[in-house]
């Protein structure tokens, strides 16, 4: 299927017949891919196949296949220069991946950004299935604030990781129904969070990434503010991110999470002062239900914040209700 410049297709290796199979597979990935050596242990009747979906910019493919073992030489870097990252995910089975000196053992739930400007080794067992996100080189380092190569190993099992692994899947199985726009936004936030997933405490501090961070824990914040619970370190791990980072990007827009979390939930106690829908609330039980920990605390805190107490804009709010029916 062709969507202007979107991309979607699917190939197997039973398109041809068994004793071409094998040859068939090493030239159908290194033609998306790059210049790789292929190692199979039979080469009679290979099974594998792909589905694509790519556009100008990002491309995502989604395989599987009989064992196969996949080699990047360092003369095969030098002669296909590939600047672009991989964001490598198993969905079934078991990948290891060998770089520098380093072993990964990658399975559900866990993934890795690689490069493939380095030499690699990779093992695929007959049972793995697994997707590959090629991303531009550019698109992580401006992101990261850095020019070097990056190699990370991911968690994808709560937080942010297991953010980033659902649009991944989501991307694949939405795939027939996305424009080339759509794949190209969705693919844009998927490596946005990515790379603050993948920085770890080193996460960037360009304005403009600290700015998006701050946006994600403010929200975070106003969906949460009725927790009595929530807290700098409760956040943090729930977003998947160290208390440096969220104190980091909050600094960054002038506040702190402490004075964030009291500024949302007084915003909520006057939004339920005005609402008729909570007038049967005791300002007691209003306090207790929008995170604070006593009636006075609230008070006190109202009052700096709107110069009135809460049963002060209570009552001017019915005050002007009742006006309004009176005239």
């Amino acid at each position: 299927m062709v969507l202007g410049t979107y991309v979607v297709d699917s190939r197997t290796a039973e398109d041809v017949r068994s004793r071409e199979r094998a040859d068939f597979w090493s030239e159908h990935v290194t033609s998306y891919q790059s210049r790789m050596s292929y190692r199979y242990p039979r080469t009679d009747d290979f099974h594998g196949g792909t589905v694509r979906q790519r556009t100008g910019t990002y491309q995502l493919v989604k395989w599987w296949s009989d064992t196969v073992e996949y080699t990047r030489t360092a003369g095969q870097v030098r002669h296909d220069p590939d600047e672009d990252y991989r964001l490598l995910v198993p969905v079934a089975g078991e990948l290891v991946f060998r770089q520098d000196g380093q072993e990964l053992r990658l399975v559900p739930d866990t993934g890795c950004l690689l490069t493939f400007t380095a030499p690699f080794e990779m093992l695929q067992d007959a049972s793995a299935q697994a997707f590959i996100m090629s991303i531009p080189a550019q698109e992580v380092h401006r992101r990261l604030n850095r020019s070097s190569p990056l190699a990370a190993s991911l968690d994808l099992t709560c937080g942010l990781g297991r953010v980033v692994g659902t649009i991944l899947t989501g991307l694949h199985a939405e795939r027939d129904t996305l424009t080339g726009g759509q794949f190209d936004a969705v693919s844009d936030r998927l490596v946005e969070l990515l790379c603050m997933l993948a920085a770890g405490d080193d996460r960037p501090t360009a304005p403009g990434h600290l700015t998006e961070v701050a946006t994600v824990v403010r929200r975070y914040i106003r969906e949460h503010a009725a927790d009595p619970e929530m807290n700098c370190a409760t956040m943090a791990q729930a977003l998947g991110w160290s208390r440096r980072q969220v104190q980091l990007a909050l600094q960054h827009a002038g506040t702190t999470p402490r004075e964030l979390i009291r500024e949302e939930r007084l915003r909520l106690v006057r939004d339920r002062l005005r609402a008729p829908a909570y007038r049967h609330m005791t300002i007691t039980e209003l306090a207790h239900a929008s995170g604070f920990s006593s009636p006075s605390a609230l008070s006190t805190a109202f009052r700096q914040r709107f110069g009135v107490c809460p049963r002060e804009m209570r009552h001017a709010g019915r005050q002007s209700v009742d006006d309004a029916r009176r005239s």
